[in-house]
């Protein structure tokens, strides 16, 4: 950032701070499991004086924004889709999270609902086969009966299969959402969940290193992510 003219990108048009920094600010929030408070002192390391109010408004301002182009520019799916479903406290009440990987590991979408039945699992196929645009070759999911019903309803086609132990992909996805819970000292409603995942998920995606890669292509595929996201919030311009 230092030595780089600020860019005055339409995006962030009355803002006082320059794309860069806003930019940086919201990565780090969604990048990584940091407080608000812990992202404005590490601002505050590199002379940037800033509230963690302020970050607040602006991962609430840019972060879906920013989420909905990566999700744009990211390869297509895999043609195999893992679903899980695990259970999250909002202000003292119990929800769930509905979360669907592809075999990669890359998230294709997340539902917070507060049930977890076969009327659940309908509207969340509803809205990942709606945002994917095309249906799987294969679902794999665990043992809750509710996904049997909503495929045949939703995905009748689709190949299902039922196995607690093939479904690790999805379940392990659902630990960075674990890390960030306890940062945030839990989310205070369904819609801030929706909303932060949706965004965090989008930008884990984008950053994702891929099992088995070496140091080189993982090089690669940063320095690409890092290019993608300069794109994304408007700061290429300023190379």
């Amino acid at each position: 950032m230092g030595g780089m003219n600020p860019t005055r990108h339409p995006r962030y048009a009355r803002h006082r701070f320059p794309a860069e920094v806003i930019s940086h600010a919201v990565w780090l929030y969604f990048r990584f499991p940091l407080s608000l408070r812990m992202v404005e002192e590490m601002l505050a390391a590199r002379g940037i004086l800033v509230s963690h109010e302020t970050v607040r408004q602006w991962a609430l301002k840019f972060g879906q924004s920013f989420a909905n182009q990566i999700r744009r520019r990211l390869p297509a799916p895999g043609d195999k889709w893992h679903l899980d479903e695990v259970v999250i406290s909002i202000a003292g009440e119990k929800h769930w999270l509905w979360r669907a990987v592809d075999q990669h590991g890359v998230v294709l979408d997340i539902l917070v609902q507060s049930r977890r039945n076969a009327k659940a699992a309908k509207r969340s196929l509803r809205k990942l086969l709606k945002k994917q645009g095309i249906a799987p070759r294969v679902m794999i999911t665990d043992k809750l009966a509710s996904y049997a019903v909503a495929k045949r309803s939703v995905m009748p086609s689709v190949e299902h299969r039922q196995h607690k132990g093939l479904n690790n992909r999805a379940e392990n996805s659902h630990q960075p959402t674990r890390r960030r819970e306890c940062i945030m000292k839990r989310f205070k409603s369904a819609g801030q969940a929706q909303r932060f995942l949706s965004a965090h998920d989008q930008v884990a995606n984008l950053f994702r290193r891929p099992a088995n890669t070496n140091a080189v292509d993982h090089r690669r595929a940063r320095a690409r992510a890092f290019q993608v996201w300069a794109e994304v919030t408007g700061i290429a311009s300023a190379a």
